[in-house]
This record gives structure tokens, sequence and C-alpha cells, in this order.
């Protein structure tokens, strides 16, 4: 599995702007691409913007490129995304997931 990474941010009187394209536009995209394994937003107040992580999970980088292209640490920035933001990061990373590590659940029986 790999996750990818990209960063921006924006002013601190748009914090809402990006999450909500994020959430109408580009998590339909990601579903829609063969190799999508789940994506996260995160962000964080800093003193005079709001900055936002997206990380995506994928099965492969043929998925990456079936989403991103051929340039595959080109990042894919819609320009409604481009206008709401501050700054973003025109390149992205990508990293092997060594771990991942769920949660431990009960067993259903009752037995651990």
């Amino acid at each position: 599995m790999i996750t990818r990474l990209w960063r921006a941010s924006a002013e601190r009187d748009r914090r809402d702007a990006y999450p909500e394209h994020f959430r109408r536009h580009v998590v339909p995209e990601l579903r829609a691409v063969a190799g999508f394994l789940g994506a996260d937003l995160l962000s964080r107040d800093t003193a005079d913007t709001v900055e936002f992580t997206v990380l995506t999970r994928w099965e492969s980088m043929d998925a990456i490129r079936r989403f991103a292209g051929e340039d595959p640490e080109r990042a894919v920035v819609d320009p409604e995304a481009a206008a709401v933001l501050r700054r973003f990061d025109r390149r992205v990373t990508h990293d092997e997931i060594v771990e991942h590590v769920e949660p431990q659940r009960p067993h259903p029986s009752g037995i651990d």
C-alpha cells in the first residue's frame, strides 16, 4: 500500500472552502479510480493560516497513475481548489506503508 501526501494552506477566514471542495469534488473523483483505498484530510491552525494535509492510500503506483497521469508526483489541483488556497504543493510525495495497524477488536465470541 502507498500513501500519497499533499499539503496546502488557506487564509483562516476561508478555512471551510477547501474541505467543502474536497467533499464535493475530490472524494467522488478518488472513489472512481480503481486501486484507491482511502483518504484523510487533516488541518491545523497556524498563526495566520489553516494548513491542510491530504493523505490518500493506494494499492500501487499504477493506481496512482490512473489518478494523476504519467507524472505521478505532479499534484492534481483543480482551478476551483487553487482559487481558495493561499499556497499549495505542486509536487507530492509517495511512501510505501510498511505497517498499518488497526485497533484490536474483541473476538465476536468474547474470547480474545
